[in-house]
């Protein structure tokens, strides 16, 4: 089997599938088995082992994106903190 830069992680895996079916029939053996799935887990933690599913390398997003998404709802926490005090305290004595 020969790998080409026009081969895709599909076809790759389905030319695996074949030779790996092709070698079961011939030693007799059953397929898929154990050792075929071991097989497979070990070539895609070799040679995939940081793709994604959508083929790009998951990060975490720059400071500037990721800094709202944490200082905004901690400011409105604390903002609804100190109004449920304000108000509790503000009604303590109207009855």
């Amino acid at each position: 089997m020969t790998f080409s830069s026009v081969s895709t992680p599909r076809r790759l895996y389905g030319d695996l599938t074949n030779c790996t079916y092709l070698v079961a029939l011939k030693l007799e053996c059953f397929w898929p088995n154990r050792l075929v799935d071991e097989f497979f887990i070990r070539v895609h933690q070799h040679y995939f082992h940081d793709c994604s599913l959508s083929g790009r390398l998951l990060r975490d997003p720059p400071n500037r994106i990721l800094g709202p998404f944490i200082a905004v709802p901690v400011l409105v926490t604390l903002l609804m903190t100190a109004l449920v005090v304000w108000r509790s305290k503000r009604s303590e004595g109207i009855m």
